[in-house]
């Protein structure tokens, strides 16, 4: 990994991927990776949060260890768990061929490194520099930011059979919020925080441009004016910059140089997933589209 000197370069490293970051997102990225502390994203899904992550890693050449948080999550699912049928199987061999096998000997054998599960924090602290995405961390409860605070605060973790186990390098850690519930103050205070909007729509055009190059800037520019008009309707879920680039991937599919109504009516199921939503664009159509 070769080291970032300013925002500025990893802004430019990152464009380099296809990831547009505004100045005040660089900045933070850039002092995470300079100062070693977590990054805590929230914003409205389809943002960027997940993405600005892998792009960290493709820029920097490292590789990308994911943890998706979910409801129940717990440290164990996290970090590591022992590999139970290859020491059963273990322990089957060691009773066939060995008939006075000392029993302390047995059981140590099968807490071997060799039968250990690394879970993603685990692997990051491991295999560090690494960059580790704990994603939608606000699914998860509070016991398991308790864990995920400790570990962050020293990235080390105790396995009771093999030790301590220290990252030599802290990984660059990327935690993503939809903000569902809010994150406990003691984890954002470790974290240094951005929250990620809805571009603008010059910068949609452009981040449009920038990853579908095979998109014309006619079609870039109606499909983001056309997704920003559609946010401001009163809908469950408004559509993202993912969404957007998945209608402009869905037109050029379809061999669409234009977006008309009869086009965009057909191909809603792209930006919109909801029922109800998708009735509700498809009634101001007309006006969404006008020039």
């Amino acid at each position: 990994m070769s080291a970032v000197g300013s925002a500025a370069e990893l802004a430019e490293r990152l464009r380099a991927t296809g990831y547009l970051a505004g100045e005040g997102l660089a900045t933070v990225g850039y002092l995470a990776l300079a100062l070693h502390r977590p990054l805590l994203l929230e914003g409205e899904p389809g943002t960027g949060k997940t993405s600005l992550a892998a792009a960290i890693a493709e820029a920097l050449d490292l590789d990308l260890i994911r943890l998706q948080c979910y409801e129940g999550i717990d440290a164990s699912q996290a970090l590591y768990d022992w590999d139970f049928p290859r020491q059963i199987l273990h322990l089957r061999t060691v009773e066939a061929t060995s008939s006075d096998a000392v029993v302390e000997e047995v059981e140590k054998s099968l807490f071997d490194e060799r039968f250990l599960l690394s879970r993603p924090v685990l692997r990051a602290l491991r295999e560090s520099p690494a960059v580790l995405l704990v994603d939608e961390i606000d699914r998860a409860d509070d016991e398991f930011e308790a864990f995920l605070l400790e570990v962050l605060s020293t990235y080390e973790v105790t396995i009771p059979e093999l030790g301590t186990i220290t990252a030599e390098v802290p990984p660059i850690v990327v935690l993503t919020s939809n903000r569902t519930r809010e994150v406990h103050d003691a984890l954002k205070r470790r974290c240094l925080y951005h929250w990620i909007d809805h571009p603008g729509l010059a910068r949609e055009v452009e981040i449009v441009r920038t990853r579908l190059p095979e998109v014309s800037a006619r079609l870039a520019e109606q499909v983001a004016r056309s997704v920003h008009r559609i946010r401001e309707l009163d809908l469950l879920k408004p559509p993202g910059v993912a969404e957007t680039l998945d209608w402009a991937r869905a037109l050029e599919a379809l061999g669409a140089d234009a977006l008309d109504v009869e086009t965009a009516a057909a191909t809603l199921g792209a930006v919109l997933k909801y029922r109800e939503d998708t009735d509700r664009v498809r009634e101001s159509l007309d006006r969404l589209l006008a020039s």
